[in-house]
């Protein structure tokens, strides 16, 4: 009888050795539900139990963390033996890119400070001088935007940039 027990102790000891050396992946599959705090196939948690057929090391302490910013894998990692392995996660679908209700209100127009026809007053001046000059606006305009004024009969109108209600100067003088 003896002689039939070691025979078969001698086989089955390399198997029970072998297995002790392997990590078992469903120790890894506890770590990483507990790591995310879903269960498998959930949302959030791994999208499948680690495969078994994998033979990594044994390991007395894995550490798990997330892959990137987007938490899509989990990566469980020994440093001795060394070995990494990616568990994926089940990741929530994404919402499409929410598009505006209403388009952004139009910006208020500028008020309009010279009107076609109001006389205005032509300055221009400088450090020691000033000139002045009436003329009668040719168009519209808002502070800071060009328009022709007529200064006489018979000359052909200037261009001057609108500064305030009936105020102008020359392109070039505005303060």
């Amino acid at each position: 009888m003896l002689r039939l027990l070691v025979p078969a102790l001698l086989i089955a000891a390399p198997a029970a050795a072998q297995a002790g050396q392997f990590q078992d992946t469903k120790v890894l599959d506890t770590a990483v539900e507990q790591f995310t705090g879903k269960a498998i196939g959930d949302v959030g948690g791994a999208r499948a139990a680690v495969d078994a057929r994998l033979k990594l090391a044994s390991c007395a302490l894995p550490q798990l963390s997330w892959r990137g910013s987007f938490h899509d894998a989990v990566v469980v990692r020994c440093m001795s033996p060394q070995w990494r392995i990616y568990v994926p996660v089940n990741v929530a679908p994404q919402a499409p890119a929410a598009t505006p209700v209403a388009a952004a209100a139009p910006a208020a127009k500028p008020e309009k400070v010279i009107k076609r026809g109001d006389p205005v007053t032509i300055e221009a001046s400088a450090r020691g001088f000033s000139i002045t000059r009436d003329g009668i606006a040719m168009a519209d305009a808002v502070k800071g935007a060009r328009l022709p004024v007529k200064v006489g009969e018979r000359q052909p109108p200037i261009q001057a940039v609108a500064v305030g209600p009936g105020q102008v100067t020359l392109p070039g003088w505005a303060e």
